[in-house]
């Protein structure tokens, strides 16, 4: 896969988010949203929100260090000799996980470092959480649980674009999880939607809140890189947020595998800067999975 390829297939899915965004924006301005309503009713447990809760993402607290640089990003794994952007994947039955040990394998080669993200990043403290399960409970507060059992491992790394030059520090998440069945990982895409209209907003812990959440689905035509993909974005209030934050976040799906990127914004950084940091991750760690089911 070529630079020039990689950073293309970036680039499109990063439009697709800018589009995404304004959408959401026009909904929330209106009052009304494109998506099905969510039902109402027992709390779920889907990895909607990956760095929620004390055992995920706590409050943001910063350190200067050298900030993050543009790097081009990686992207899409359709084959760059083909004209068709089309997504064309089927991933080999002998590489899907079968158990758990598998599933951590998969997981952590396709997990994200500091600097596979984009070079400058950081660990955030915590940096991992492993074997636990996010639910969103009907008063729209998270908490963490046991992995269900459609499960086989869910793996999440926090990393930080680090304050620097006046700017704020922002707080980034890649997950992966491994479905037993791709119904299963579907499952989890449709929940995910669903709670953003249940609980717009959401309190993370560790004083740490969402507000506004709108979810939607992105058009399979601009998806060069996965099955499916669906995209989020609201305000992000916490400590050392500097105030009320953009906050972006979006959800893929490959076979049975689901990744997912969140990045909390901070003073000095656009919406356009999130949505650049979430198509570069998103793209990498899709690679990263396809590579895993080949």
């Amino acid at each position: 896969m070529t630079t020039a390829y990689r950073a293309r297939r970036s680039v499109t899915i990063g439009a697709a988010a800018v589009l995404a965004v304004a959408a959401l924006t026009a909904c929330s301005e209106d009052g009304s949203a494109s998506e099905e309503t969510g039902k109402g009713g027992k709390g779920s447990a889907s990895t909607g929100t990956e760095e929620s809760v004390n055992g995920g993402d706590p409050s943001g607290s910063s350190s200067p260090e050298t900030g993050a640089s543009g790097e081009a990003s990686t992207g899409s794994s359709a084959d760059p000799e083909q004209g068709n952007d089309a997504y064309d994947f089927t991933p080999d039955p002998k590489k899907i996980p079968k158990n758990a040990a598998q599933a951590r394998k998969l997981t952590r080669n396709a997990s994200l470092e500091p600097a596979d993200w984009t070079p400058g990043m950081v660990k955030h403290d915590p940096y991992e959480t492993a074997d636990t399960w996010p639910v969103l409970a009907d008063s729209c507060v998270w908490s963490r649980g046991a992995l269900p059992r459609h499960v086989l491992d869910s793996y999440t790394r926090r990393i930080d674009v680090p304050a620097k030059d006046g700017k704020g520090r922002v707080q980034g998440s890649v997950t992966v999880t491994v479905h037993r069945t791709v119904k299963d990982a579907d499952g989890e895409m449709k929940d995910t939607v669903q709670e953003s209209f249940r609980c717009p907003g959401q309190d993370l812990g560790g004083g740490q809140r969402l507000d506004g959440l709108m979810s939607m689905h992105l058009d399979q035509k601009d998806i060069t890189n996965a099955d499916a993909t669906l995209f989020e974005a609201g305000k992000y209030t916490g400590a050392g947020s500097g105030g009320k934050q953009e906050y972006v976040w979006t959800k893929s799906r490959i076979g049975p595998v689901t990744t997912a990127v969140s990045v909390k914004g901070a003073k000095g950084y656009e919406t356009s800067d999130l949505i650049r940091l979430a198509a570069e991750a998103g793209a990498k760690v899709l690679y990263r999975v396809e590579t895993e089911l080949k």
